[in-house]
C-alpha cells in the first residue's frame, strides 16, 4: 500500500476507535437545596417541668361543731371570701351573749367603784375617812378595770368563734374533692382538711437546669427572661416569665431549680401536669442552614455546597446548636451560599447536580426551615447526622 494512503488511514481508524471507547458523561444528580441565611436564633435551655399552684390551702375548721351547709360543688372555681362551709353556730352565739352579759355586769361595777374612789378622794384629803379606806376602794376599782379588760377579750374571742362557724375561701382558686361532707361533726383541732384549694390563675411551672448555666441566668435575670411551656398535646406553647431561681444548687443532681410564672387565663395548665419547659436566655443573629444539610464524616461535620456551574463540592463546617429545624453554622459557610439539603447520598465531590424545586424548573431554592414538602414542612432526617456542640440546650 502506498505510504501516502496508509498513514491517513491509520489515524482515521485510531480516532474512530477512541471515539467508540469514550465513556458518556455521568448524569446530573437531582438534589434539593437551600440558601444559607442569617436569622435571629434564640439560645434556649429545655428541661422537663411540673406544674404547681403558686398557693395551695388546706381549708379546715377552727371550731368544733356539726357541718350544716356546703356552699360549693367539688371542682368549682371560688373567689377569696366566698362562703364554703357553715358550722352549727347556736352554742357559739350563746357563748357570745354570755360573755357580753359578764362584760356589762363588770363594767357597771367598775363605774360604781370609780365614783366611790372620786368621792373618797376628797374625803381623805379632809381627813373624814382614813387613807386606808381610800386605798382599799382604789384597789377594788383597779381590779375591776382588769376584770373588764378580761371580759372584753372574752367577748372578742366569742365573736371570733362565731365568725369561724362560717368558713370562707382564703384565696381564689379551684376546689378539690370534698373531704368532709354536710352532716359530719368536725373537731378543732384534729379533723384535718375539709377541702383542698389550689390557686391556678396565675400558676407556676417548676423545672431544673444544669448548674453550669447559673452564672448566665443570674446575669440576665433582671431582663425578665421568658419561659415557654409545651403541653405535648399539639397546642401552641404558652409564654410566661422566670419568677424564681433557687438559692442553692442541688448537689445530688448538679442542677438549679427554676420556676416560671404563667397567667393561665384559659386554665390550660393544671397542677401536677408534666410539661416541657424552655428558658430563653437571649436571641442572637446567626448563619443557619437546614438540619438535614449537615452530614457527619470521619473528619467531622460537612455540607455539600453548589457552585455557580451547578457542581457540588464538600465543605467542612463547624456547627453549633440545633434550633427547631435549622443548625447554626459557626464556620465554613458564608451567607447566601447554596447548600444541598436532600440527595447527598448520591453525590461525589464535584458531581454535576440538577436542582429540584417546589414549583418546577427555575423556581428559587427553599429557605432554611422549609422542607421538600413545602413551607413549614419539617426538614427531617438531619437530627442524627449533625455534629459539633449540638445538644447543650436540652436537659433531661
Amino acid at each position: 500500500m502506498n505510504l501516502r494512503v496508509a498513514v491517513p488511514l491509520f489515524f482515521a481508524l485510531t480516532a474512530f476507535g477512541c471515539k467508540q471507547n469514550a465513556r458518556p458523561a455521568p448524569p446530573s444528580v437531582p438534589v434539593t437545596v437551600a440558601k444559607a441565611e442569617e436569622r435571629p436564633v434564640p439560645f434556649e435551655i429545655t428541661a422537663p417541668g411540673t406544674v404547681e399552684p403558686i398557693r395551695a390551702v388546706a381549708v379546715a375548721s377552727q371550731v368544733s361543731g356539726l357541718v350544716t351547709g356546703v356552699n360549693f360543688q367539688e371542682g368549682d372555681e371560688v373567689t377569696a371570701g366566698q362562703i364554703l362551709f357553715r358550722i352549727d353556730s347556736r352554742s357559739y352565739r350563746n357563748a357570745l351573749q354570755q360573755a357580753q352579759a359578764a362584760l356589762a355586769r363588770d363594767l357597771g361595777q367598775l363605774q360604781n367603784a370609780q365614783r366611790q374612789v372620786d368621792r373618797y378622794q376628797s374625803l381623805a384629803r379632809s381627813e373624814y375617812v382614813t387613807d386606808e379606806q381610800y386605798q382599799a376602794l382604789k384597789t377594788t376599782a383597779e381590779g375591776l378595770v382588769a376584770t373588764v379588760q378580761s371580759d372584753s377579750a372574752a367577748v372578742d374571742n366569742a365573736k371570733l368563734n362565731l365568725e369561724n362557724t362560717t368558713i370562707r375561701a382564703p384565696i381564689s382558686g379551684r376546689t378539690g374533692s370534698l373531704l368532709i361532707k354536710e352532716g359530719n361533726l368536725v373537731r378543732a383541732p384534729g379533723s384535718g382538711a375539709m377541702v383542698l384549694l389550689n390557686q391556678t390563675k396565675p400558676i407556676q411551672v417548676r423545672f431544673a437546669v444544669p448548674a453550669s448555666y447559673l452564672p448566665e441566668i443570674r446575669q440576665r435575670q433582671q431582663e425578665n427572661l421568658k419561659v415557654r411551656v409545651s403541653l405535648n398535646d399539639g397546642r401552641p406553647p404558652l409564654t410566661g416569665e422566670l419568677a424564681f431561681v433557687d438559692n442553692a444548687v442541688d448537689t445530688t443532681t448538679g442542677t438549679i431549680m427554676l420556676k416560671g410564672r404563667f397567667e393561665n387565663a384559659d386554665g390550660a395548665l393544671w397542677p401536677g401536669q408534666f410539661v416541657t419547659a424552655t428558658l430563653v436566655l437571649y436571641v442572637q443573629n446567626s448563619v443557619v442552614v437546614p438540619a438535614p444539610a449537615v452530614m457527619n464524616g470521619e473528619r467531622g461535620p460537612y455540607v455539600f455546597v453548589v457552585s455557580s456551574d451547578q457542581k457540588a463540592s464538600t465543605r467542612p463546617v463547624e456547627v453549633g446548636r440545633t434550633v427547631e429545624d435549622v443548625v447554626i453554622v459557626i464556620k465554613g459557610v458564608s451567607l447566601g451560599e447554596t447548600i444541598v439539603t436532600d440527595g447527598q447520598l448520591r453525590l461525589t465531590p464535584n458531581a454535576k447536580v440538577e436542582i429540584k424545586t417546589e414549583g418546577g424548573d427555575g423556581a428559587a431554592p427553599p429557605a432554611p426551615g422549609r422542607g421538600p414538602g413545602g413551607e413549614g414542612a419539617p426538614a427531617g432526617g438531619g437530627g442524627n447526622r449533625r455534629g459539633g456542640q449540638d445538644g447543650r440546650e436540652s436537659t433531661s
